[in-house]
């Protein structure tokens, strides 16, 4: 099992940017799908951004593409959300998630390895 700590949320203005990273531990991050999914009070857990084991592809919600950009550093077990434009409606628990095989990146019940999540407030 991969264990996963996310980091970097916090309070940003609308227009702003952050980097949330996630960190895994237990097992080597080559292994899995990764992804990254935001939940926002009341409301579903969302699929955010996700990422191949190698790099060298992804896919991005409809929300966030042009904005948001998901990339992995398998040799430091990370992987990272960069964040530029952000908006009100970007505010949200932000979870990093670990698939060892998945058809779909954006089922969140494919995914078996949860982060904690990470807070992301964005003022307007």
């Amino acid at each position: 099992q991969v264990q996963l700590v996310e980091s970097g949320g916090g309070m940003v203005q609308a227009g702003g940017s952050l980097r949330v990273s996630c960190a895994a531990s237990g097992q080597y991050l080559t292994n899995y799908v990764m992804a990254w999914f935001r939940q926002a009070s009341g409301k579903e857990r969302e699929f955010v951004a996700g990422i191949d084991r190698n790099g060298a592809d992804t896919s991005y919600a409809d929300s966030v593409k042009g904005r948001f950009t998901i990339s992995r550093d398998n040799a430091e077990n990370t992987v990272s959300l960069q964040m530029n434009s952000l908006k009100f409606e970007d505010t949200a628990v932000y979870y990093c998630a670990a698939a060892w095989g998945v058809a779909v990146w954006t089922i969140p019940r494919l995914y078996t390895n949860w982060g904690q999540g990470t807070q992301v407030t964005v003022s307007a």
